[in-house]
């Protein structure tokens, strides 16, 4: 019996071929034309279905986007006899999407997303060898159960801890602080460890959610304003282990006061939001106010979260 795998495509650098007239790359690719890419015996031996999600630019999905295609790939996870679902994406927001998906559904299948750093008539396209290895991620027994994965460059990394850390190279996507949970080698899909997922229940994304990121003397203007409109919630990018300027705090403090949810996660590519200083506007000052924080995520995936909380309200 053949194996049935669901091939999602939204578009992206993966999809892209160069216009004639020298105009630039844009999505053009169906999910026929990069299938073609695959050798013929992995073609013959699954029963494909296909959905064509959109073609666009990562970078232009929005959060309605990013819902309705968290619904598509629920609905077809779920479905008995289906062994995987793959979905290419461009490489701009596909940690945002990974992270979602990882976060809001229970599924047992896998769940892998793939993409490109090079488009099809460029010279070195490796769309077909992400999307043969996210291919036979998919496959993998060993892939069940273990959450949205991002499978790019040969390396299969965790949704939760995926991000992208360079805007051409080929290795683009990375794991700072915990790295690969597995790799594709040949033909064989080995995993290193499983990742311990967090699932919570998701009734909508909350939309009026930002995200600001610190730097060095900046004022607290933009924070304020945020205050003044009653947003739902703010996720700040501080300093370090979990640090602001010292007249950040009473602004920080008013929005906590104000029922506006406060997230703290730090600029830095890895570690958690701790320290043990004393000095006005350190973790001991933030953590007084109220605020919460981040554990780890980065500032789009601890926003993305924060949407998913407030959410189920």
């Amino acid at each position: 019996m053949s194996d049935e795998l669901v091939l999602i495509t939204t578009g992206g650098t993966i999809a892209m071929r160069a216009q004639p007239d020298g105009g630039g790359a844009v999505p053009e690719l169906g999910p026929d034309e990069l299938r073609a890419f695959l050798p013929a015996d992995i073609l013959d031996r699954i029963t494909w279905r296909v959905e064509a999600f959109c073609n666009m630019p990562s970078a232009h999905l929005t959060l309605d986007d990013l819902w309705k295609l968290r619904h598509m790939v629920g609905d077809w996870a779920g479905r008995a006899g289906v062994r995987g679902v793959v979905i290419t994406h461009g490489t701009d927001t596909m940690e945002e999407s990974a992270y979602l998906l990882d976060l809001t559904l229970l599924a047992s299948c896998p769940i892998v997303l793939t993409g490109a750093m090079r488009y099809a008539s460029e010279a070195g396209y490796d769309g077909a060898a992400n999307l043969l290895d996210a291919v036979r991620v998919a496959l993998c027994p060993d892939a069940q159960k273990q959450g949205a994965v991002i499978v790019m460059n040969g390396e299969i990394h965790a949704a939760r801890y995926a991000s992208k850390m360079h805007t051409l190279a080929l290795d683009a996507f990375q794991s700072p602080g915990w790295g690969p949970i597995g790799r594709i080698e040949g033909t064989h899909v080995i995993f290193s460890h499983r990742v311990e997922r967090e699932i919570l229940p998701a009734r909508r994304l909350e939309p009026d959610v930002h995200l600001i990121k610190l730097a060095a003397g900046m004022d607290e203007s933009y924070l304020q304003h945020l205050i003044a409109r009653s947003v739902r919630g703010i996720v700040i990018e501080a300093m370090g282990g979990g640090r602001v300027p010292p007249w950040w705090v009473p602004a920080i403090r008013e929005a906590v006061e104000k029922d506006i949810a406060v997230v703290i996660a730090s600029r830095c590519a890895a570690g958690r939001v701790y320290d043990t200083y004393g000095f006005p506007g350190a973790y001991r000052d933030l953590e007084a106010a109220g605020v919460i924080f981040a554990n780890g995520l980065n500032g789009p995936k601890a926003r993305l979260k924060l949407m998913v909380l407030l959410g189920a309200r």
